[in-house]
């Protein structure tokens, strides 16, 4: 029996990865089309590193292979119909965005709609948290909590989106990580390793052409890779509490602090908070003459 549920895992990752190789090919010729190109500025402030114009929309791909993977291997059910319909708001915003910018407060916006519709029709909450036998329960914040987290997971990866195979790279190891937990915690079947297993795939075949020199970039999109991490830790919470995601949480330590020191920055100096700076601390690896490759593979 351990032995299928180990070769369904690896043909749920494999699907997808060769899925999302193929369909990444497709999106570029998309962004092509459509317009959302990422053409670099040198204009002050702006934190384009790339020197030529690279189409967007690889965010997408990544949506289509999940896509595609849950269609073969996912389950019905409440929580999977909001999950859906959260993901297509995100990946329809990040779209919009890719083709003509849309402002900071308009993604928000989408963003805790997003959120509202795992808390109030997946019925997805953070009730309470455990660490270290002292239990904090959120009672009725529960609701405002949940929407805070979601949003934040979105921001925070979207934030670390600034090099080649970063975020994707981040978000793989997140995966990575949480399936090998959920395996040992005998949580095979479980939703969050599906979810896991799926988003695994696809990012892994994005990473084939995003990973330096980067052929397409995920765009605004990524806030769907952040969607989903903050999915799963939710899931993940409610099986054994804190612990259970306390170590693929961990990886997520420096795009948090990075995403916080960035928000405390601009607010210091009266600018908005998801205003575009070139002091992340990619940027100041590469100040320090490492490459985009060693960047990446020291973050």
């Amino acid at each position: 029996m351990l032995d299928s549920d180990i070769m369904l895992s690896l043909k749920m990752v494999l699907v997808t990865f060769i899925f999302s190789i193929f369909v990444e090919e497709v999106m570029k010729r998309v962004a092509h089309h459509i317009g959302a190109i990422d053409i670099p500025r040198s204009d002050e402030g702006n934190r384009h590193i790339h020197k030529r114009p690279i189409p967007k929309l690889g965010g997408v791909g990544i949506f289509l292979a999940f896509l595609f993977g849950y269609m073969l291997f996912g389950g019905h059910s409440i929580k999977m119909n909001a999950i859906l319909i959260s993901s297509f708001i995100i990946i329809l915003t990040g779209m919009v965005d890719d083709i003509n910018d849309l402002r900071a407060s308009r993604q928000l916006i989408a963003q805790v709609i997003a959120a509202s519709i795992i808390v109030f029709y997946g019925k997805i909450t953070l009730n309470d948290i455990t660490v270290f036998n002292l239990t904090i329960t959120f009672g009725a914040l529960k609701e405002i909590v949940t929407i805070f987290f979601i949003v934040a997971c979105i921001n925070i990866i979207n934030f670390t989106d600034g090099l080649d195979g970063l975020s994707g790279g981040v978000t793989s190891i997140f995966y990575i990580t949480t399936a090998i937990i959920c395996f040992y915690q005998g949580r095979l079947g479980s939703l969050e390793m599906t979810l896991t297993l799926l988003m695994l795939g696809s990012t892994l075949g994005f990473l084939v052409h995003n990973f330096y020199p980067a052929k397409i970039f995920a765009g605004q999109c990524s806030m769907f890779m952040g969607f989903m991490i903050s999915i799963i830790c939710l899931l993940g919470f409610k099986g054994t509490a804190l612990t259970s995601l306390f170590i693929p949480l961990a990886i997520l330590g420096l795009p948090i602090l990075d995403t916080l020191f960035a928000i405390i920055r601009r607010l210091l100096k009266g600018q908005p908070p998801f205003q575009a700076d070139k002091q992340h601390l990619h940027h100041q690896l590469l100040g320090m003459n490492f490459s985009q490759t060693a960047t990446v593979l020291i973050i």
